[in-house]
């Protein structure tokens, strides 16, 4: 039997501002989701860099 191991991936706390209305729109998005608005930052970075060009 597979024994069950649970782990907390490894984290920084970072600060970044960010305009007001752009906030705004991601607790609407978060909240949405059912996710925390770092949750769904997180996502959204994932997101972006997955999908960039890659440029030099």
């Amino acid at each position: 039997m597979t024994v069950f191991h649970p782990k907390k991936p490894e984290k920084e706390v970072i600060s970044m501002r960010i305009p007001k209305d752009v906030l705004e729109i991601l607790d609407q998005k978060s909240a949405q989701a059912n996710i925390s608005r770092n949750e769904f930052i997180n996502q959204c970075i994932l997101f972006a860099l997955a999908h960039m060009e890659n440029e030099a």
